[in-house]
């Protein structure tokens, strides 16, 4: 069996008693004209106390030594709320008393096998802020193909994860993206958002 055998079996409504990773809140606000209005808003249960961000995405740039071409490290991976294989950065969830950077280089050991080094690290994003208060942050890191363990990357995924590991050319992302789409992927926004920077950096000749 592969990740695209897995299917939604069921939905129902979640009740506040059995979640586990978020809250469903009603907002009260004041409006730019002093009126108060309300919104509905998701929000994680899962980020440390005192912490800034709930998580972090990792940029991962390989050189193909039998190109030259540099490549994305892209993953596959099964997600329940849109009932489809994902394509999607390396990420993960920030632990306690742990910075971006160093969850990014966890994550990319545990989700990939590769051992690499930051050499970058975004402003805090939010993915959709109309919806909820997720945020995370974007970590470049640099894999060094030369390294043992790089050249064998062996991932330590959890009981429940399944992943498939790739890379992508990066000057072909964008019609990679629009192919995986038509063999019934969902890009995940990280993922498209540097695909579509690509591409206009490329038109543009930035």
């Amino acid at each position: 069996m592969s990740i695209s055998d897995a299917k939604v079996l069921s939905t129902v409504p979640l009740l506040d008693d059995e979640a586990r990773w978020i809250n469903l809140v009603k907002i009260t606000y004041q409006d730019p004209k002093g009126a108060s209005r309300t919104w509905e808003s998701a929000e994680r249960r899962t980020r440390p106390k005192d912490g800034e961000i709930d998580g972090v995405g990792i940029v991962a740039i390989l050189n193909n030594p039998t190109t030259g071409r540099k490549e994305l490290l892209l993953q596959r991976q099964y997600r329940p709320p849109v009932d489809c294989v994902t394509i999607e950065v390396p990420a993960g969830l920030v632990d306690a008393d742990e910075t971006a950077e160093q969850a990014a280089v966890r994550e990319l050991r545990e989700e990939t096998g590769y051992v690499g080094v930051v050499t970058e690290t975004s402003p805090i994003m939010y993915n959709d802020p109309g919806f909820c208060n997720t945020n995370l942050r974007m970590v470049h890191v640099s894999i060094d193909m030369s390294l043992p363990e790089n050249r064998d990357p062996r991932p330590q995924l959890e009981d429940g994860e399944f992943i498939d590991v790739f890379t992508v050319p990066l000057d072909n992302l964008w019609e990679e993206c629009k192919r995986l789409e038509r063999d019934g992927c969902a890009i995940d926004a990280r993922v498209g958002t540097i695909a579509e920077g690509i591409l206009l950096a490329q038109q543009l000749k930035l």
